[in-house]
């Protein structure tokens, strides 16, 4: 019996039904598959995790986690841990990247930086995996590793090796300054879904405890859809004014705060440019590769606004065979 038999046979056993149908309910970039199902109580989600490749516990860990702190995550109905195998609730089929194609993004913004704030007041220290530096740097690492040596196929030179690892250093220790709070990881329009309450709250498995400024990259720099840098600033400064009144601990002058910001995106656009690389190269999915000139549009827009990370921009042009006067247009 394959994995999608044995699913539906553990999902008709869980909801008293036979002959269940089961269609596909969105892709993943990981080895997760989610289906849907339609039954006589309505539809529900199975998630099917191969524990050789997955671990189901986290997930189950982190909802209860972000249920408790009165945020809209998909309730576990049932689950089957050793086998991977999960039933949840259905938020249905609308992600806010869908839903912004027709939609003013402001109330859909205003209600996913108020569930954010939800999440960061609810945060303890010990409860989620640290996100220290050792696993920033193995994040950072995947840019050279898969986007310039697979993706450009250029292998750096001695001198720009140590120019990236300083530069890499260099984000890495604003970001480890920035104050601590749960962090989801991934929280950006893919992930969000238009439901009632709103914004319904996907794909947070590999939750941590880290940087506060993370996730607000994650949803304003999104990778999938780009605004007009004003409007950013705009939802930041906003998002800002918010986590203050929540006492949350952001920094109190707000340049300090967007500073931290932006180079958080910094480390969070490498990581992903790599990320985006290796699903293409070592996964064999191309679907990513049409939104690799945003994040590193990203990239480079910050690394070009501060002269600390100029010698990164100067890098980024070198790799791509190009002199500055010629880089990627913004």
């Amino acid at each position: 019996m394959n994995r999608l038999e044995q699913l539906r046979s553990w999902a008709s056993t869980q909801l008293d039904e036979t002959d269940l149908e089961l269609s596909p309910a969105s892709a993943d970039a990981s080895f997760r598959r989610y289906f849907r199902i339609v039954h006589r109580g309505g539809s529900l989600i199975a998630m099917d995790a191969p524990p050789e490749q997955e671990n189901c516990a986290p997930y189950v860990h982190v909802a209860r986690l972000f249920r408790a702190a009165g945020v809209n995550v998909p309730q576990v109905l049932a689950q089957d841990l050793d086998r991977g195998f999960l039933l949840l609730t259905d938020f249905g089929s609308t992600t806010y990247l869908e839903a912004l194609a027709g939609s003013d993004p402001v109330p859909l913004y205003a209600d996913a930086l108020d569930a954010l704030i939800a999440i960061q007041r609810a945060s303890r220290p010990g409860v989620l995996p640290d996100y220290d530096e050792a696993l920033l740097k193995r994040e950072v690492d995947l840019f050279r590793d898969w986007y310039v040596a697979r993706q450009l196929g250029r292998t750096l030179t001695v001198r720009q090796t140590e120019l990236l690892e300083r530069m890499c250093a260099v984000v890495l220790a604003c970001n480890l300054a920035e104050p601590r709070v749960y962090v989801h990881r991934d929280y950006h329009s893919r992930n969000l879904m238009l439901t009632d309450p709103n914004p319904g709250v996907l794909d947070f498995q590999d939750a941590v405890f880290g940087p506060i400024t993370y996730d607000l990259v994650s949803l304003l720099k999104d990778a999938y859809v780009e605004w007009p840098e004003e409007q950013v600033l705009d939802w930041v400064v906003r998002y800002w004014q918010k986590a203050r009144a929540a006492r949350l601990p952001v920094r109190d002058d707000f340049a300090a705060f967007y500073r931290d910001f932006e180079w958080m995106g910094v480390q969070r656009h490498l990581k992903v440019l790599g990320i985006f690389a290796r699903l293409w190269h070592r996964d064999g999915k191309d679907r990513y590769l049409g939104d690799l000139p945003l994040v590193l549009r990203y990239t480079e827009r910050a690394a070009r606004r501060y002269r600390e990370l100029a010698p990164l921009a100067r890098l980024i042009d070198d790799v791509h065979e190009r002199s500055a006067a010629t880089g990627l247009s913004f």
